[in-house]
């Protein structure tokens, strides 16, 4: 299994695919990366030389890609930006919420988690 900057990427696919298990590079960069590493898409990872894996290396780096760590690192300092000057994304953000304008009424149930049923407490002197 092929490693590329600290990701271990999957042998049995081919190599623009491989190269989007890593963070922050998607489909169209993948390909861009290797239309200027000069390597044929359709080869499987495992049939990469240690010399190709080193020019998708150079090619990433030297476009400045932001990935892994680094993004991440960058989309968590957005997120506490926005939280810290309380803007109303940053509020959403904080409630575990919906950002961008969805309905919440219903739906949402991806961002709010599952359903809390609130219901009514019985008294312990209450008929039966």
């Amino acid at each position: 299994m092929p490693r590329l900057l600290g990701v271990d990427i999957p042998n049995e696919k081919r190599i623009e695919v491989s190269l989007t298990y890593v963070y922050g590079v998607g489909p169209k960069t993948a390909k861009r990366m290797l239309d200027q590493a000069n390597i044929d898409p359709n080869i499987r990872a495992r049939d990469l030389t240690p010399q190709q894996i080193n020019e998708i290396i150079q090619a990433i780096t030297s476009n400045k890609v932001a990935i892994e760590g680094d993004l991440r690192r960058e989309v968590q300092g957005n997120l506490k930006r926005l939280q810290a000057i309380n803007c109303y994304r940053g509020i959403r953000h904080r409630r575990g919420l919906p950002v961008r304008g969805q309905r919440t009424s219903t739906n949402a149930r991806t961002r709010k988690g599952p359903r809390k049923t609130v219901g009514v407490q019985r008294a312990k002197d209450a008929k039966k």
